[in-house]
């Protein structure tokens, strides 16, 4: 029997699975490192964290585990995007890394685009400058920390930094590079118009490798610290939304996946390069060798639920102390009480400002419709509706790049409620289907492992011997209509309040 390893490393901690071949989880170890905040709007990690928390949860599930580590065939590596890590000549962490959320970057985006023009960046990078992209925080560094940009022979991403740790290459795979904004998308190469605008030396980026190829091996300082094996290769591996892709299975025309986390995502797999020249959603290089992704983001999905039961449901949270159970499936319960439209209440999901379709950080939530009718369950049921009504306009926007899954899988905690997972069949008009597994991006991440080490002759046919999918909820005819009616209605809020939410 051989194993895989997935290592997934998160904002909040990092995650460390072994799998059998055949896909079942042997054992796995977690770790948490801060995340820092030195000024409003900043986000900053430690990169050493990051190999700490890898290192030692590595260790454990290899000790723990019994297995040999040399039945261990490969290891892959999922990781958070975007980030900033940047290293001298010596290999030395300059400062810590600017990671994804970071917002301090606006001016830099704006001379990005002034510089390369917003058409021909999307053009070359299949997205528009965005301030948690990696090039403006490079930018940033050079005008603000001089001294640390002169410095600076090596630019890496997170888990990059990890794979650096573990083998001592640097290196990097399509799907991550493909939100650094330095990559040519459609090419899979880097852009020399990016890296010349920036004054960024390509010999300080690691090369670029499709996710299921070798990258290198685990050095024999990191077999000594971690109970591996020398032998053991170390894939590209994925950013996390595409290691999480492939852990779901969603590796062919027609697949596609629904998170609903504190943010939402709507993920479709393509052959056909298609990008969308108004930058609503993010086009990347997928896991697939010489295939591509394309993903529409709701800023504030599984937030806005959290943010209401935190607020309005403290008896709901005490009730579930007390019977040991999860609040939301109380609230799940009353959400089931309340008819399809809430009783003509609607929610915009604008929490935290909104990327698809609206690209406009100055919108903000809104219950509408309210009136002395309506009772709690009514506006949970609204909360939840609006962010489905958000996620279909994800969809609709794929729809018109010629993008048309057929079918859906859900993931994120909000993927565990069965009320949601029938929402999103009703409103999207596709079954929607959960995974036995709910490792998605670090069983990805083996899943390329797998592939690189031989073990099987390409991700698809990995997938289907190693995801298996649980169970599947069909879209009701009835309730299809119900929606499709409130949808349209939904539809029209936004521009009827897009003035006022700037005067906001």
């Amino acid at each position: 029997m051989k194993y895989l390893l997935g290592v997934d490393l998160g904002t909040s901690g990092t995650k460390t699975v072994l799998f059998a071949q055949d896909g079942r989880a042997i054992g796995s170890a977690s770790q948490e490192y801060p995340l820092f905040q030195p000024r409003n709007g900043w986000a900053e990690q430690n990169p050493d964290d990051w190999w700490q928390a890898a290192r030692n949860t590595i260790a454990r599930v290899v000790r723990d585990s019994g297995v040999d580590p040399e039945d261990i065939a490969g290891l892959g590596i999922s990781g958070q995007m975007h980030g900033l890590v940047m290293l001298d000549e010596n290999g030395e962490v300059l400062r810590p890394s600017i990671i994804w959320c970071d917002q301090r970057t606006g001016a830099e985006c704006e001379e990005i685009t002034r510089l390369v023009g917003a058409e021909r960046v999307i053009q070359i990078t299949a997205n528009p400058v965005l301030t948690g992209f990696t090039a403006s925080k490079i930018l940033w560094v050079k005008k603000h920390e001089p001294d640390v940009f002169a410095r600076c022979r090596h630019i890496l991403l997170p888990k990059d930094y990890v794979r650096y740790r573990l083998t001592g290459d640097f290196a990097t795979e399509v799907s991550d590079a493909s939100g650094m904004q330095l990559l040519d998308v459609p090419n899979r190469c880097w852009s020399p118009v990016m890296l010349e605008a920036l004054g960024v030396d390509e010999r300080w980026l690691g090369k670029v490798y499709e996710s299921p190829e070798i990258t290198g091996y685990i050095s024999p300082q990191a077999a000594a610290a971690t109970g591996l094996s020398t032998r053991t290769p170390v894939v590209g591996g994925a950013g996390d939304n595409a290691a999480a892709a492939v852990g779901t299975g969603v590796v062919a025309d027609g697949r596609a996946f629904t998170t609903i986390g504190t943010s939402g995502v709507v993920f479709a797999h393509t052959d056909c390069l298609s990008i969308d020249p108004k930058g609503r959603v993010h086009t990347f290089c997928c896991a697939v060798p010489g295939a591509w992704h394309v993903m529409g983001v709701t800023q504030a999905a599984g937030l806005s639920l959290k943010w209401f039961r935190d607020t309005f449901c403290q008896a709901e949270i005490e009730t579930a102390k007390g019977m040991g159970v999860d609040p939301y499936d109380l609230m799940n319960a009353q959400v089931s009480q309340s008819p399809i439209g809430a009783n003509r209440l609607f929610y915009l999901p604008y929490l935290m400002g909104e990327r698809t379709p609206h690209l406009d950080p100055d919108c903000r939530g809104v219950f509408f419709g309210l009136s002395a009718m309506h009772q709690k369950r009514d506006l949970m049921r609204a909360v939840m509706e609006g962010v489905t009504y958000s996620l279909k306009d994800c969809l609709n926007v794929l729809a018109e790049m010629g993008v048309t899954p057929r079918r859906m899988l859900a993931c994120g905690g909000g993927g565990r409620s069965e009320v949601w997972r029938q929402m999103l069949a009703d409103v999207f008009g596709c079954p929607i289907c959960v995974a036995q597994s709910s490792e998605g991006p670090a069983l990805g991440a083996a899943i390329l492992a797998g592939v690189g080490a031989g073990l099987y002759p390409s991700v698809r046919q990995a997938c289907d011997s190693m995801i298996h999918v649980a169970s599947s909820q069909e879209p009701n005819m009835q309730n299809a209509p119900l929606y499709a009616e409130r949808y349209e209605v939904y539809r029209t809020l936004y521009p009827a309040m897009k003035d006022a939410f700037a005067r906001l």
